[in-house]
């Protein structure tokens, strides 16, 4: 009976981690030492880049999926901008999910 105790809990665990919207939990305070590269373009307000010029999206207050998900297409070569690719592939899995944990948790500016 104990086998089947332990299947069904871990059937339990897998069933709740699998919910749509659900991403594993980044440490941000982690994330907050990782994304100090990422605040010397995201944090300042109202910055423009030379070139291509365009305004750069400030991260604060952002979903940390669609964070996780962008960065991840960055690293993966799936989403275009060879900086932010070259930074997205210095990172770990886990770096991103704390850096996304911090930008989800910090003021939206």
């Amino acid at each position: 009976m104990k086998p089947l105790l332990a299947f069904a809990s871990m059937i339990t665990v897998s069933a709740i981690l699998a919910l749509p919207g659900q991403v594993a939990a980044g440490d941000p305070e982690a994330g907050r030492y990782t994304a100090q590269t990422c605040m010397g373009c995201h944090g300042i307000p109202g910055y423009t880049n030379v070139y291509p010029t365009y305004r750069v999206p400030k991260l604060g207050g952002q979903n940390a999926e669609y964070l996780i998900d962008a960065m991840e297409a960055y690293r993966d070569g799936d989403r275009e901008h060879e900086l932010m690719q070259a930074q997205a592939r210095s990172l770990t899995d886990e770096q991103i999910r704390d850096i996304a944990a911090y930008f989800e948790n910090a003021e939206r500016r």
